[in-house]
């Protein structure tokens, strides 16, 4: 979808030059002579950035602008443009919500850039909202054991501060679900937070992911770009898998906490950051630590306040309220009827050991939900979508001593690849991180053993 832009300048000439500049890279541009014309146009269409002069001639200048836009509720992202601003014009824009203030003259590279960012922002509010409604429904955290009351507790506790916090568990549990809630407790949670799955990145882009590179930094840098933490400014920004960082980015990383100040890759001069840091790993950082996998003094950085979300194994007084909670979900997402689910398929589904945790049990229920015609689930139903004998079930690890030596290891050898692969939502080159070796071996051991990506619980 093309982004809109307002112009508003009493200067014809130059708000005919920003236009011209504009539409070469695409953008569809809207102009308004005064604060008056550029609230009719605001209230018509709703732009995505608005460029404004500060002094717009007779009437009502352009923090006049700003505030009306704000009284209005109109959420356009507007960049402030002067060449007479004093310093108090400038905090005072900046407080009513300005996102940038450029200093005229301009250059077009400033202009292009700034509205690039402007409309990084606007999309991060955009998700932000539809986040928002989601997480009153789809992505609230469900179950009342003792466990899950205990991390509601820590988080009520700890999101109101500006304290670092760091989300251990198994794959699946829900760690961004419990960072997000933290986000959505906290004093920051009118900005977005802003995510970034490290194990999903390759090494040599890692440091640009979080930090931003300068034009011509690297090979394919065209553009200066900002990094996670700069679109974190005020807000949390989630590292997830950080225990799969590797120590360059981890001593980059360090200094920033340090510091509070980053640098982009390329560039010449640091800039001053304000981010809360919620980290998260299936790992046990403190032993990657001891093995020099992992810095400890990052570790100690990262783990000021420590959560630990339970494995599902061990809440499966929980199981009921998720498969009720899980049912409604793929019902809405499917146009169905909600499924229901009788005690014996309920019974059969306390025996597995889960060890994708409720991501596992949110993609099973969505699978019974498209396959179903009746109600309630059976216990034979619920047996045809759980992995195979053998794979999954409690206290099937008991038996595996009948099998002889080589039998036993390859069953266990699949269950560990079953079980990253579904941790990984089916990406094999994710799993094979997970399982600290290659993709190519990964393949050659699932050909041996007769898997394939469909025989993981990725739905």
């Amino acid at each position: 979808m093309t982004a809109t832009v307002l112009i508003v300048d009493d200067e014809h000439n130059l708000r005919r030059m920003l236009r011209s500049l504009l539409e070469v890279e695409s953008y569809d541009v809207l102009e308004a002579d005064g604060a008056l014309t550029a609230l009719e146009e605001c209230q018509r269409s709703e732009p995505d950035v608005i460029l404004t002069d500060l002094v717009l001639g007779t009437g009502a200048d352009g923090i006049d602008l700003l505030e009306q836009l704000r009284a209005r509720q109109i959420e356009s992202v507007v960049v402030m443009m002067s060449g007479k601003a004093t310093l108090d014009d400038a905090v005072r824009a900046t407080k009513l919500g300005a996102f940038q203030f450029l200093e005229k003259p301009l250059t077009p590279e400033t202009v292009l850039t700034t509205v690039s960012a402007a409309l990084e922002l606007t999309r991060a509010r955009t998700e932000n909202r539809a986040l928002r409604s989601e997480l009153t429904s789809t992505h609230e955290i469900v179950g009342s054991s003792a466990a899950m009351e205990e991390v509601r507790k820590l988080v009520a506790g700890v999101a109101t501060t500006p304290a670092r916090v760091l989300i251990t568990g198994e794959s699946g549990t829900g760690k961004e679900l419990v960072a997000r809630e933290i986000h959505r407790q906290s004093p920051r949670a009118d900005l977005p937070m802003v995510s970034l799955n490290c194990a999903a990145v390759p090494r040599d882009l890692l440091e640009s992911e979080l930090f931003g590179h300068e034009r011509g930094a690297f090979t394919g840098a065209v553009a200066r770009r900002r990094g996670k933490f700069e679109l974190a400014d005020k807000s949390t920004l989630f590292l997830d898998e950080v225990g799969d960082m590797h120590l360059d980015a981890q001593a980059k990383l360090l200094r920033t906490l340090e510091t509070s100040t980053i640098e982009r890759l390329g560039g010449e001069s640091e800039k001053a950051v304000d981010v809360r840091v919620i980290a998260a790993t299936n790992m046990d950082l403190e032993a990657e630590a001891g093995k020099g996998i992992f810095r400890a003094d990052l570790f100690y950085r990262l783990n000021v306040f420590p959560i630990r979300v339970p494995p599902l194994r061990d809440r499966l007084e929980d199981l009921p309220a998720l498969v009720e909670h899980f049912a409604a979900l793929s019902g809405a997402k499917c146009a169905r009827a909600p499924r229901q689910f009788g005690a014996d398929a309920l019974k059969n589904m306390r025996a597995h050991r889960w060890p994708g945790n409720v991501r596992e049990l949110a993609n099973l229920i969505e699978r019974l939900t498209i396959i179903g015609t009746s109600d309630p689930v059976s216990a034979d139903e619920v047996d045809s979508v759980l992995p195979d004998v053998g794979m999954g079930v409690v206290d099937r690890p008991r038996d595996r001593h009948k099998l002889g030596l080589a039998a036993a290891l390859e069953t266990y050898e699949a269950e560990l690849i079953r079980d990253a692969l579904t941790n990984a939502d089916g990406n094999v080159a994710e799993a094979a991180r997970r399982l600290r070796t290659d993709r190519a071996n990964l393949h050659r051991r699932m050909r041996r053993l007769g898997l394939s990506r469909s025989d993981t619980d990725v739905s």
